[in-house]
Formats: C-alpha cells, sequence, structure tokens
C-alpha cells in the first residue's frame, strides 16, 4: 500500500503574504464595481434625490466600497508583522495613511447614503432645497475619492514601495512602479480638488495607470508567489534598523 505523500505545511510568512495578496484583489474586487456601476445613479443624476431612485443598487454600492475601506486598512495590517522588520517607522507610517484612506472612503459612503434617505424620507419637501443638498453631498463623496483613493493612495505607494523595494520582498520592478507613479497621483489629484485637472483628463489617466498596476500586480505576486527569499524573511535585520552598540567606557 502506497503511502501518500505529505503536503508541506505552509510557513506563517507565506501565509501573510497570501492574506495580504487576497486583500489586496479584494479592494479591485470591491471598488470598481462600486464606482463604475453601482454608485453611478447617484453620482450622474443631480436630480437623483427628486426621482423615483435606484436606492437597491446604491446601498450595494455602499457596502461594497466599506468592503474596500475594510480591505485596505487589513492590507497594512496583516503585513506589518514582515513589514517591520525592515523598518518600524516605514510599516507603522503605512498602517496610518491606511486607516485615513478607509475613513475618508467612509465619509463618502455616509454621503451618498445620506442622499438615499433624503430621498425616502423627504419626499415632497421642497425641490430646490432637496437638489441643492443632494448635490452638496455627492460633491462630498467626490472629494473624498480624490482624496482618499487618490492623495492617500499615492502617500501609500510612497511607504509600501520603500519597504517593498528595500527589503527585496517582491520583485522591485513592482514597488518601483508605485514609487514612480506616487508623486505623479498625488499632483494630479491635488490640481484636481483645486480645480486646475479633472479625473477624465489624459493627465489623471497616465497618472493613475502606474498605482492601478503596481497593486494590482503587488496583490497578484503576494497571492500566487509570496515573499522572495531576502534578509527579511530569513530573520536577518537589516543594518539601518539596528540599534548601534555602545562601545565600553
Amino acid at each position: 500500500m502506497t503511502v501518500p505523500a505529505r503536503t508541506a505545511p505552509m510557513s506563517r510568512d507565506r501565509r501573510t503574504a497570501l492574506l495580504g495578496g487576497v486583500l489586496y484583489l479584494v479592494t479591485f474586487a470591491a471598488s470598481i464595481p462600486a464606482a463604475f456601476y453601482f454608485l453611478d445613479p447617484v453620482l450622474s443624476d443631480p436630480g437623483y434625490v427628486l426621482g423615483p431612485g435606484a436606492d437597491a443598487r446604491v446601498l450595494v454600492g455602499g457596502l461594497l466600497d466599506m468592503v474596500n475601506a475594510f480591505a485596505c486598512i487589513g492590507t497594512a495590517v496583516v503585513l506589518f508583522r514582515v513589514l517591520k522588520r525592515q523598518s518600524e517607522t516605514l510599516a507603522i507610517g503605512f498602517i496610518t495613511s491606511r486607516v485615513l484612506e478607509a475613513a475618508i472612503i467612509s465619509v463618502g459612503v455616509v454621503s451618498l447614503l445620506a442622499v438615499v434617505s433624503l430621498r425616502q424620507d423627504m419626499a415632497g419637501a421642497d425641490d430646490a432645497s432637496l437638489t441643492a443638498v443632494g448635490a452638496a453631498l455627492v460633491a462630498v463623496r467626490d472629494l473624498t475619492f480624490d482624496i482618499g483613493p487618490g492623495v492617500m493612495a499615492g502617500v501609500n505607494a510612497l511607504l509600501l514601495g520603500t519597504l517593498m523595494y528595500r527589503s527585496g520582498l517582491v520583485p522591485r520592478t513592482i514597488p518601483l512602479m508605485g514609487l514612480v507613479g506616487a508623486p505623479l497621483l498625488i499632483a494630479a489629484k491635488v490640481a484636481t480638488i483645486f480645480g486646475v485637472n479633472d479625473d477624465t483628463t489624459v493627465w489623471s489617466l497616465v497618472a493613475l495607470a502606474p498605482i492601478f498596476l503596481w497593486e494590482l500586480s503587488l496583490g497578484l505576486w503576494l497571492t500566487f508567489k509570496g515573499f522572495r527569499a531576502s534578509p527579511v524573511t530569513s530573520g536577518a535585520v537589516p543594518s539601518s534598523d539596528r540599534t548601534p552598540e555602545l562601545s565600553p567606557a
């Protein structure tokens, strides 16, 4: 009788990479349908608050955006155990920026859910006032979209990209895309906030492409490949993070 060979147990670092990669892919799976389909009725119709509405669709979009927000935090929390071996300061900074991004996304979700509540609860009220309030709440969401997944995504790329590039946990081409795209995206989104740019311009699309590819390729690599062998995975502490030894007096 042949005894089947046992599969080697997955290492702790491999489980960390797998979970971190899956959470990155979840951010794509949740945010893209939310932005381009489920939330479109309230985002594209200035008179949504007065019309019949597609409330169920918008509520699903809000739920997906909240899934995206929690997954954002999860990526940083899960990867922290490994990233802190390279630089605990940058790793904590990455968690902080991810939490801030998630909080900003949540504000945008609440503003759109408030539009739905207005449409349901204030039927028959002054149309002009309802339209103005609804437009203001949608404007809040648009602003949170530029700051959260926009500016903060660039900050995240600078922090995590630096950690990944220095540690060699993934091929350096991957974090290099993030490091190149981060200042472009931040500049484009700041220009949009100040009314100089628009999300549909060529500049915005060009600035977004490297960050999109950076996060997608990172999620895929961590999910299917895991961390590469490096001083971080071997347990060696990088020299930049070592506490210098004091010479005896």
